[in-house]
C-alpha cells in the first residue's frame, strides 16, 4: 500500500480543487419577484455556422419561466442557414454582423454589436450549443442578485459520440480550474464564456468586450476586467440547469476548440490552482501508462493508481457531464487526447503565435 500513496496524494489535488457550486434554483418568492420584475432581460447569442446547435437553444429561451425580454443572434457571416434558422423563431432578432475591424477578434465583435443594439438592463451571453431548463434564466438572475456581480456557468457536458467522450479529462480540469478556491483571490479570476450573466450597468462599467476587443480568451479576459473593477465573479456547475454538446462535429472541431485557450488559459490562474491541477493530472498520466510496465515491479502500484482515479471519476462525473459508462474505466484514451489537444495548443500559442477556429486565424499577442 506504500506504493498508493503517491496516488492518494495526486487524486486529494483534485478534491481540494473540486466544488459542488451548482446554480441554486429560486424559491417560491424568487419566483413571485421574477413575476412583478420590471427590469429587461437581453439575450445575445453570437452565431458563426450555427445552423444546427440554434434551434435547441432558442427552443429553450422559449420555455423559460422567466421569458428574456429579447433574443438577439448575431450572425458572424455564417456559411450554412444560421440566418435563416435563427429568423425563423418569432420574437428572434437577426443581426449580421459588420466586417471585422482592425484589432477585434471574431466574437468579441459579434457579442458587442449585439450588444449596442440591445436594450435589456441585465443581457445574458450565450454560446448556441447551450440549452436552458426552464428555471435556468430565473435562477442565473437570482443568483447575480445574491452577488450582486457578475455570474457564469460551466456547463453540463451532453456528449453523444465517442469522440465528444473523449473530452472527459479535458472537462475535468476545466472545471478544478473554475470552481477553484483560490481563483477567487485571483485579480485575474475569468468567466466561463458559454453563459454569462451581468446588468448593462456593470458590463459598460468595464467598458465590455470593446476592453477586450483583441482578446482570444474573451471570457477570462472578461473576468478580469470586473474583477479589477471590483465587481464580484462568480462561477457556477450548470447540473441541471445548463449543459451543452461541445464540438459535436467532429475530432478535429474537439481539438481545435479546446486547443484555441488550453495553453494561454493556464497562465491566467492563480499560482496554487496550477500546481494543484498540474499534480492531478500527472498522477493521472503516470497511472495511465501503467500498460507500459506491465511484467515489471512498477505493474501493481500504477494499476493501484489508476483504479484510485477511476473512483474519484465515478464521483466527479456526476457533476460534469454525461459521458457514458465506459469513458471511466478507459480514461486512458481521454487522458491521450488531453495530452494531443495541449501539444497542438502550445504549438499554435509559442511557434505560430496564432490560433485557428472556425475558418479564422486568431493571433495570441492580445
Amino acid at each position: 500500500m506504500f506504493w498508493a500513496i503517491p496516488f492518494l496524494v495526486c487524486c486529494a489535488a483534485g478534491f481540494v480543487l473540486f466544488r459542488a457550486r451548482t446554480i441554486p434554483l429560486p424559491n417560491v418568492s424568487a419566483y413571485h419577484g421574477a413575476e412583478t420584475d420590471q427590469r429587461k432581460l437581453s439575450v445575445i447569442i453570437p452565431a458563426r455556422n450555427e445552423e444546427e446547435n440554434l434551434p435547441e437553444l432558442l427552443q429553450s429561451l422559449k420555455r423559460q419561466t422567466r421569458p428574456p425580454d429579447e433574443i438577439i443572434v448575431v450572425d458572424d457571416f455564417s456559411s450554412d442557414r444560421t440566418k435563416e434558422v435563427a429568423a425563423s423563431f418569432d420574437g428572434v432578432t437577426v443581426l449580421a454582423n459588420e466586417p471585422l475591424p482592425p484589432g477585434w477578434t471574431g466574437k468579441n465583435w459579434a457579442v458587442w454589436n449585439g450588444y449596442a443594439i440591445s436594450r435589456g438592463d441585465l443581457i445574458a451571453f450565450l454560446d448556441a450549443d447551450v440549452r436552458l431548463a426552464p428555471e435556468a434564466l430565473a435562477s442565473l438572475i437570482a443568483a447575480r442578485d445574491r452577488t450582486d456581480g457578475v455570474v457564469s456557468v460551466v456547463p453540463y457536458h451532453v456528449t453523444e459520440r465517442w469522440h465528444e467522450r473523449l473530452a472527459f479529462v479535458t472537462n475535468i480540469l476545466a472545471v478544478f480550474a473554475f470552481m477553484s478556491r483560490w481563483e477567487e483571490r485571483n485579480p485575474r479570476q475569468g468567466l466561463y464564456g458559454s453563459c454569462i450573466l451581468t446588468t448593462r450597468e456593470h458590463y459598460e462599467a468595464v467598458k465590455g468586450h470593446e476592453s477586450i476587443k483583441s482578446e482570444v480568451l474573451d471570457d477570462l479576459s472578461l473576468g478580469a476586467r470586473y474583477k479589477q473593477a471590483g465587481i464580484p465573479v462568480t462561477n457556477y456547475l450548470g447540473k441541471g440547469l445548463v449543459n451543452f454538446r461541445m464540438y459535436a462535429q467532429g475530432l478535429r472541431s474537439g481539438i481545435e476548440g479546446f486547443g484555441k485557450s488550453a495553453a494561454l488559459s493556464t497562465a491566467t490562474l492563480h499560482p496554487v490552482t496550477i500546481i494543484l491541477n498540474a499534480v492531478w493530472i500527472a498522477g493521472l498520466l503516470i497511472s495511465e501508462f501503467g500498460w507500459l510496465a506491465i511484467g515489471t515491479a512498477w505493474a501493481l502500484p500504477l494499476a493501484i493508481g489508476y483504479g484510485l482515479y477511476m473512483l474519484q471519476m465515478i464521483y466527479l462525473v456526476k457533476y460534469i457531464g454525461r459521458f457514458g459508462w465506459a469513458i471511466v474505466p478507459l480514461h486512458l484514451f481521454s487522458g491521450i487526447y488531453f495530452l494531443v489537444m495541449m501539444i497542438y495548443s502550445a504549438y499554435q500559442v509559442m511557434l505560430l503565435g496564432r490560433v485557428k477556429w472556425k475558418g479564422r486565424d486568431v493571433k495570441t499577442g492580445g
